[in-house]
């Protein structure tokens, strides 16, 4: 190796020892607590005994909804956006995130009787 490469890789060898610096340890922090070790012992045990202890709170179930619409609308309106002939459209393929009209408006909108 040439000398002004051996040089030139002590020098990085430098600055890279001398960048890595190692943190301070101070030490375990100390414990801040207005509870005795026995009321906390104690609330320990009463939530160990508790019922429902593994019950989300918020995962209950909900109330059935009430609709406004009847069961035979709502089956309708299904069948009828599954036989949409535009219902894969993904606005989000077009320029400007806007489907065509021809798309929505047009021939395509509705499928043929037949297919």
């Amino acid at each position: 190796m040439k000398t002004a490469q051996i040089i030139a890789a002590a020098a990085l060898t430098l600055f890279a020892a001398v960048g890595a610096q190692a943190e301070t340890y101070d030490g375990v922090q100390q414990v801040v607590s207005v509870k005795s070790r026995a009321t906390v012992d104690a609330e320990a045990v009463a939530a160990a005994n508790a019922p429902d202890q593994n019950i989300n709170r918020s995962s209950k179930v909900a109330p059935a909804l009430t609709s406004p619409a009847s069961r035979a609308a709502v089956a309708a309106e299904a069948v009828a956006a599954a036989n949409a002939a535009n219902q894969n459209l993904d606005r989000k393929s077009f320029v400007n995130s806007t489907v065509p009209a021809e798309y929505t408006n047009g021939s395509l909108a509705t499928k043929r009787a037949g297919l």
